[in-house]
């Protein structure tokens, strides 16, 4: 099952980050180390969970979204955020094209090559498209072969973009809605 967080599920978001920032793929894929994200105190998730809810309403500006296996656990994420032309992106590049960005996918190994992340993506640009956008984009460490792999199986494609980003050289991918 795939749906968005909800507010209150502070502590599930934050042990599922911490897994993320785990993988061998985390320098990579993620901005912040193991120890940074461990060393947050609780309102710093609790505030994460409420930003990026369900509860936060149809005019917030994020939303993450959690897949969740038979047994209940959390074994994967992505979070949707809406970008505004002219604004600058958590890179400090000057957005171009509003639309969504697509930044915080992570699943658990084990989960890998079974169709969650495509449920994953499914939710996160379905979110995208109530908000009437019309294009997604995301950046990828440009070693990040495996994750640039899965966004194109999800429909993304090379912009010919490159930023010098937190990661280091990264390329922009895009998709319409």
């Amino acid at each position: 099952m795939v749906r968005p967080v909800r507010g209150h599920e502070w502590r599930e978001i934050r042990a599922l980050r911490l897994k993320a920032l785990k993988d061998e793929a985390a320098p990579l894929a993620f901005v912040e180390s193991y120890e940074e994200g461990a060393a947050q105190p609780e309102e710093f998730w609790r505030g994460r969970a409420q930003g990026s809810s369900s509860d936060a309403g149809p005019a917030a500006g994020a939303c993450q979204f959690v897949a969740i296996a038979d047994d209940g656990t959390w074994v994967g994420t992505s979070v949707a955020l809406i970008e505004k032309a002219g604004e600058q992106d958590f890179e400090g590049q000057t957005i171009e094209q509003s639309g969504g960005h697509v930044v915080g996918v992570f699943l658990q190994p084990q989960h890998r090559g079974k169709g969650v992340i495509g449920r994953l993506f499914d939710a996160t640009l379905d979110w995208m498209r109530q908000r009437d956008l019309t294009r997604a984009r995301l950046y990828v460490h440009t070693d990040n072969i495996r994750a640039q792999r899965a966004y194109e199986k999800a429909g993304f494609k090379a912009t010919g973009r490159s930023v010098h980003g937190s990661l280091g050289p990264e390329i922009e991918m895009a998709r319409a809605l």
